[in-house]
């Protein structure tokens, strides 16, 4: 028993539901398209189960976050791929593929047969056995990766206000996990390794800003140490934990969150592979010409900084994921992506956003006793990377900009003072230079001195004039 189809996306998150929206937008015919997905549920916004859906009041509900609303686009509904003819195969798992013959074997048998397909698996969570810990399948730990995790941390929440919860992990799910909880009314410890949390993205400094805000909601950091073992009751329940350190933490339930492993093994073996994700060129193409990958397991080139990424994001799945249909569906008039990495999270009455990349030398900004704050990175004198807490729109598009445009910065001290002004003065007036320099910032004899690139005198004198009368008087 089989099925043909033109296009097939495999996979049921946002990489999905934004390439299925693409290919109507690019006019894909009825019953040429497939989406196959093991979920139960159409693609919605996987961001809403971590900011959303675990609320105590008001929480976000499906159909209320199906694709692509997080985008402001339409809602996919299951009607809206009934309305355009596209078939949508959910509860379906895929147990083998084939990409030489272009077919997936799904676990009932069915052969499904596809012209074009795109691999938008996405990742699942890090287990606790794969770091050499049992107890993942006890009633009271739970995960966030899908719907069904999520409906599971709700009801346990549920069931222990007022107790103690430990959540294991630092990073993007264990501080937003550990929000909701104490929205809750469950007190929180957090048990990472590191030595401060957030450690891939944030610096130091950054850090100690959002942990002293969690322990004045309650949360209690444990650092520089992690979960060695669970005790359990005699009804497989999580008791308490101990820690590589000798301490004991007693537990009602615990909230894992420790990363997440890309879904590929379908393909193993049979595409090329590199970053732990399949291999991509800049049309997100895999090394099999009638295949593309988006989303969490697709390595593309990052064109901005040279090299190739692997990003486990939803912005990055929801730009591949268009890209690789503009690609598909137009060949002959589509670009290389050029994506610039971009993260975010809210949290409490915070919320913050980071664009580019953290490597360099990194220079803080800002008020770190109030509530808008930032830092730039700046390697091999460029500006590549910028976050920010508690910013609008507008200077977030000017980061975005800025950091685009990797504008020189030969001054450190001038570039902390001038803040947020440095961003906005270059989105402003982006340079022109076939050289590709950017801005360039110092401050010589007490004059901020910035210019377009190198080498047209009447450019440099008009933007330094632009810039010490409209800049640095605000400072």
């Amino acid at each position: 028993m089989g099925r043909d189809f033109v296009y097939v996306i495999l996979g049921g998150g946002v990489a999905a539901g934004y390439a299925a929206l693409e290919f109507t937008k690019k006019g894909v015919a009825r019953g040429e398209l497939c989406v196959v997905s093991d979920e139960p549920v159409a693609p919605y916004e996987r961001p809403a189960l971590s900011k959303g859906f675990l609320l105590p009041e008001g929480p976000a509900r499906l159909p209320g976050f199906h694709t692509c609303v997080g985008a402001n686009e339409e809602k996919l509904t299951p009607n809206w791929y009934k309305e355009h003819g596209i078939e949508l195969m959910l509860g379906t798992r895929v147990i083998s593929a084939d990409t030489r013959r272009k077919t997936l074997l799904t676990a009932t048998g069915e052969t499904i047969t596809y012209k074009y397909l795109i691999i938008a698996t996405g990742a699942q969570a890090l287990k606790l056995e794969e770091i050499g810990i049992n107890g993942s399948k006890a009633e009271n730990v739970c995960y966030l990766r899908d719907l069904a995790d999520a409906t599971k941390l709700v009801n346990m929440m549920r069931m222990c206000t007022g107790v103690n919860a430990i959540v294991v992990g630092g990073g993007y799910i264990g501080m937003e996990c550990a929000a909701s909880l104490v929205m809750n009314k469950i007190n929180v410890t957090i048990v990472f390794p590191g030595s401060y949390c957030m450690g891939r993205l944030f610096s130091s400094k950054i850090a100690r800003y959002y942990e002293d805000f969690y322990e004045s909601k309650g949360v209690n950091f444990i650092k520089g140490t992690s979960l060695s073992s669970f005790v359990f009751n005699s009804e497989g329940k999580v008791t308490g934990a101990n820690l590589k350190d000798g301490r004991y933490l007693h537990a009602d339930m615990v909230v894992v969150g420790i990363g997440a492993r890309p879904n590929t093994s379908l393909f193993e073996g049979q595409l090329t592979f590199e970053n732990k994700g399949i291999k991509v060129n800049s049309r997100l193409q895999t090394s099999n010409t009638s295949v593309y990958a988006v989303g969490d397991v697709a390595s593309f080139p990052v064109k901005l900084f040279g090299d190739t990424r692997r990003l486990e994001h939803v912005d990055a799945a929801r730009k591949t994921a268009k890209h690789a249909v503009h690609a598909i569906m137009e060949p002959k008039t589509v670009s290389d992506i050029d994506y610039l990495p971009f993260f975010y999270s809210r949290v409490f009455s915070l919320s913050w956003q980071f664009y580019g990349d953290n490597v360099g030398e990194v220079v803080h900004f800002g008020d770190f006793s109030g509530t808008k704050f930032g830092a730039y990175w700046v390697n091999n004198k460029r500006l590549v990377g910028c976050f920010l807490e508690g910013g609008g729109n507008d200077e977030y598009v000017a980061i975005a900009n800025a950091i685009r445009l990797k504008p020189v910065v030969l001054d450190l001290g001038e570039l902390e003072r001038a803040g947020l002004d440095f961003v906005m003065a270059v989105t402003r007036n982006p340079p022109v230079s076939p050289t590709g320099y950017g801005v360039v910032l110092k401050k010589p004899v007490n004059v901020w001195y910035a210019a377009y690139g190198i080498g047209v005198a009447a450019s440099v004198a008009a933007f330094a004039y632009w810039y010490a009368k409209y800049v640095v008087n605000r400072i």
